[in-house]
C-alpha cells in the first residue's frame, strides 16, 4: 500500500537558500520507508544559477541576490506572487523513470491551467517547462509563445528534489534582467497575463492535489525499472543534473 504523499507550506516569502539546504538535509537523510513530501513556497526575490550556468545570462541583476546552487541549467527567477512545488519524491521506491517523472510534472501543470481556463497551454520541444500561446495573453506581443511555468529536477541516489514553479500573479520586471534559462528575448508571463485571476494559495494547492493523484497512479513497484539513473537533459528550465 502506498502513504500518500505529506504536502505542506512554508512561511512566506522565504528565502532560497534555507530552503535549498532543507531539500538537501530531507534527502540525504531520508530512509527507505520515509514519506513523499510536496513543499509549496513563495520565495523572496533571488536568481539561481545552476552548476554549469554562465553569469553572462545575468543581464542586470538590479540589486536580486544571485545563487550558485547545485542544479544543472542556467538562470531562473524566483520571487513574489509565483508559487514553486517542491517534490521531495523517491523515484527508486516508486518505479518511475526521470524522463516519466518530468512529465508527470508539465502535465500537472497542463490540467491546473485547463482548469482554470487558460487556453493553448503546451510543452514546447527541446526547451523544458511550459507555455502558451499569444492568443491566451491578454496583450499579445508577437507570436513566439511565452513561459508561464518552469521546472527542474535534482536527482540524488533515486530521490529527487527541486521542482515546478508556476508564476501566478507577479512583477515580471526581474525577468528582464536575465536570460531565462539562458534563452535571449524569452518571454515570460502569468496567469494575470492570460486574464486569469487566481490566488496563489488556491493554485499552489490545486497544482499539488493533481501532482499527488498522478504520482500515486503512477507507480510501477514490482517492475524492472531503475530509477536510479541521473539523465543529463531552467524553477526555470530543467534543473536536472545539465539541465538546459
Amino acid at each position: 500500500m502506498q502513504t500518500p504523499l505529506r504536502t505542506r507550506w512554508l512561511d512566506r516569502p522565504a528565502p532560497y537558500l534555507p530552503v535549498w539546504q532543507a531539500m538537501q538535509d530531507f534527502t540525504e537523510s531520508r530512509g527507505d520507508g520515509t514519506p513523499d513530501e510536496l513543499w509549496l513556497v513563495e520565495h523572496a526575490p533571488v536568481y539561481t544559477l545552476g552548476q554549469a550556468g554562465k553569469p553572462e545570462h545575468i543581464l542586470n541583476p538590479h540589486g536580486i541576490p544571485v545563487v550558485h546552487c547545485n542544479r544543472g541549467g542556467q538562470v531562473t527567477y524566483h520571487g513574489p506572487g509565483q508559487v514553486v512545488l517542491y517534490t521531495l519524491v523517491d523515484l527508486r521506491r516508486q518505479g518511475v523513470f526521470v524522463r516519466e517523472f518530468v512529465s508527470l510534472l508539465e502535465q500537472a501543470v497542463l490540467d491546473l491551467l485547463a482548469e482554470l481556463g487558460v487556453a493553448g497551454a503546451c510543452r514546447k520541444p527541446g526547451a523544458p517547462g511550459i507555455y502558451v500561446p499569444q492568443s491566451a495573453l491578454a496583450r499579445p506581443r508577437g507570436e513566439a509563445l511565452a513561459k508561464i511555468a518552469a521546472l527542474g529536477v535534482k536527482i540524488r541516489n533515486g530521490r529527487a528534489y527541486h521542482g515546478v514553479a508556476l508564476n501566478v500573479a507577479m512583477d515580471l520586471d526581474p525577468f528582464l534582467g536575465i536570460n531565462p534559462c539562458g534563452y535571449e528575448g524569452l518571454q515570460t508571463v502569468d496567469l494575470r497575463a492570460c486574464g486569469i485571476e487566481a490566488g496563489l494559495i488556491a493554485a499552489g494547492n490545486r497544482l499539488a492535489e493533481i501532482f499527488s493523484a498522478a504520482w500515486t497512479a503512477a507507480g510501477h513497484q514490482g517492475d524492472a525499472h531503475d530509477a536510479s539513473l541521473e539523465r543529463p537533459g531552467c524553477p526555470e528550465c530543467l534543473e536536472r543534473s545539465g539541465a538546459g
